[in-house]
């Protein structure tokens, strides 16, 4: 039985994505996604690439999509998120920065229109599901959350 196990859960899809939570000034940094994207606004970040680890993976979206320097050593881990739909796996692994550089601006045109901040209290009505599930969870200090869609 314990072999069927094993079998069943190498054939399920797992995709790994790592968010940036990022705060300046009591603000946090939103992108607002392109109409073919959804238009909504999100979190920066991105997949993980089978030759990295999430700190690693965020710290090269970060660049990618909003022109943000980020070092591991400033990455704290903040949230971890298991979503499951229709036999695929999210593991999302949410990192709060305690310290960055760079010139902020949405950088990758076709995905982004621009990167904006908003006050933690007061965040744009078309924030994706997800992000504002967490960011609640993250502000009571919940580390782990699951979702079934």
């Amino acid at each position: 039985m314990i072999f069927n196990d094993f079998r069943l859960m190498a054939e399920r899809k797992v995709i790994l994505k790592a968010r940036l939570i990022l705060y300046h000034r009591g603000k946090i940094l939103l992108l607002k996604q392109t109409k073919p994207q959804g238009g909504n606004y999100t979190l920066v970040g991105g997949t993980i690439e089978n030759s990295e680890c999430a700190r690693r993976a965020l710290i090269r979206e970060s660049f990618e999509e909003a022109g943000i320097l980020l070092k591991e050593q400033d990455l704290r881990l903040v949230h971890v998120m298991h979503k499951m739909k229709k036999g695929e796996h999210r593991i999302i692994f949410y990192f709060k920065a305690i310290e960055w550089e760079g010139n902020l601006r949405a950088r990758e045109k076709h995905k982004f229109k621009k990167a904006e901040w908003f006050d933690s209290t007061n965040l744009p009505e078309n924030l994706t599901e997800t992000v504002g599930h967490v960011l609640e969870l993250y502000r009571h200090g919940i580390l782990y959350s699951e979702v079934w869609q």
